[in-house]
């Protein structure tokens, strides 16, 4: 099939696709008498696994060691654990850092909440948020 046709098959732009035979993460095509571009059903499954482990927050090197550790089978599996809990502990210091994030918004919030009430009541003041920004 053609790359128009594989792009269809899979959901992946043809820039994608080429894109990712440019990184070599997946094979390049063979190329028709008329310089078309080949391609056949294990492109497919390649690119459904990029699109898959991508989707996982692999980057793209992580995704080329990850092609490469398929072709191994059995021997890769130390290899995949290995990735996968440094891949787990990346996305467990991503989300303590959501967390606080998080709460110095709420915080921002409330703060901000409550200066609105105080200017029901009062003259306004400036923006509580923004004046401890400066002054951080």
């Amino acid at each position: 099939m053609q790359i128009g046709q594989l792009a269809k098959r899979t959901a992946i732009t043809v820039d994608a696709i080429r894109f990712y035979e440019k990184r070599q993460l997946l094979r390049k095509a063979t190329r028709s008498a008329g310089g078309f571009r080949l391609y056949t059903t294990h492109d497919i499954e390649q690119l459904q696994f990029i699109r898959q482990m991508h989707e996982l927050g692999f980057s793209l090197i992580e995704i080329r060691e990850l092609i490469e550790l398929r072709t191994r089978k059995v021997a890769a599996c130390e290899s995949v654990r290995e990735l996968l809990k440094h891949k787990v502990t990346g996305i467990r210091a991503k989300l303590r850092e959501l967390k606080k994030l998080e709460s110095e918004l709420a915080s921002d919030l409330r703060r901000c909440d409550r200066e609105l009430k105080h200017r029901q009541r009062h003259a306004p003041s400036a923006c509580p948020v923004l004046d401890q920004v400066t002054e951080k």
